[in-house]
């Protein structure tokens, strides 16, 4: 009898031993495991505004995090909540900061508490923009012509930093004109329309953009300076990211092209293809830069 009641508390204590191990084996790779560190920082958020740039790089940069084994959540906002969301933490980055005109006042209002983390793209330009067709070259002209463009400059979101350019632009040149807001797919629209009938229209414009590859294009010069001269384009990160997620934040402090890269997407957007194919296109064409920007 002895012998089988050793037998019972030896098999008793088996099967205990085999539940221990096994749930010390789920808390480690198991489904029901909570989500380590490392797993947790698999995430990130990124903000963008809807315009076609910014539209095309947030696309790539997805689609990079993508590659890297990262889930990616895309917020599109306007300029102003853009950086209000990074300044309280709610997106970890963007790379949609136009630097240093375009976007100043949202920088000067939030930039004490967001992290800027360097230049994504250089050579960017914001200014009213005609085709080559119209006559005129200076914003100091458009006054005598201003019947020609029906009294109007066709702009887009009136939250952007290149609308609130424009109405000084009015007030500084006494301008008789009339800044009609819209959105960036509408403004191209429009101006695409015009330019296929050889009709006079001046729109809210800015480097790089498809239409530059498009349509011939010009700058109307700026003698008084409101859009200011060469941009960049930045990358900005929530305060705490490069703590936290260091392996995304060297990624996104790696993340540097050329407009002709950026135009490059924008354009294949334009003639039909969805973001997120143009994207992948590029980054399937792009795999040296890719793989640099993942790993250094």
């Amino acid at each position: 009898m002895l012998h089988l009641k050793s037998k019972g508390i030896i098999l008793v204590l088996l099967v205990l031993f085999s539940v221990i191990f096994v749930a010390g084996c789920t808390n480690e790779a198991g489904s029901s495991a909570p989500e380590t560190g490392a797993e947790a920082a698999k995430e990130v958020s990124i903000g963008y505004v809807l315009w076609d740039s910014e539209i095309a790089s947030t696309n790539v940069l997805k689609t990079v995090y993508e590659q890297a084994g990262y889930d990616v959540e895309l917020k599109a906002v306007d300029a102003g909540p853009l950086y209000q969301a990074l300044a309280d933490g709610q997106v970890d980055m963007s790379i949609s900061s136009w630097m240093p005109a375009t976007h100043a006042s949202y920088w000067d209002t939030y930039g004490d508490s967001i992290d800027m983390v360097g230049q994504n793209l250089q050579g960017a330009k914001i200014g009213l923009v005609v085709p080559t067709y119209v006559t005129i070259d200076s914003i100091d002209e458009m006054n005598s012509v201003a019947d020609k463009f029906d009294n109007t400059i066709t702009g887009i979101e009136p939250g952007a930093g290149i609308m609130a350019a424009t109405e000084k632009a009015i007030e500084e040149y006494d301008l008789d004109y009339t800044l009609l807001a819209s959105s960036s797919a509408a403004m191209a629209a429009q101006l695409t329309d015009a330019y296929a009938d050889e009709k006079w229209i001046v729109v809210t414009g800015w480097t790089p953009h498809w239409k530059f590859v498009r349509f011939d294009l010009k700058y109307l010069e700026d003698p008084k300076g409101i859009y200011g001269g060469e941009e960049y384009i930045a990358s900005l990160a929530r305060m705490g990211l490069k703590e936290e997620n260091p392996d995304a934040y060297a990624i996104l402090e790696r993340f540097s092209w050329e407009p002709s890269d950026m135009e490059s997407v924008m354009l294949a957007v334009e003639g039909g293809k969805t973001p997120e194919a143009a994207a992948q296109a590029w980054v399937d064409a792009n795999q040296d830069t890719v793989i640099y920007w993942i790993n250094g």
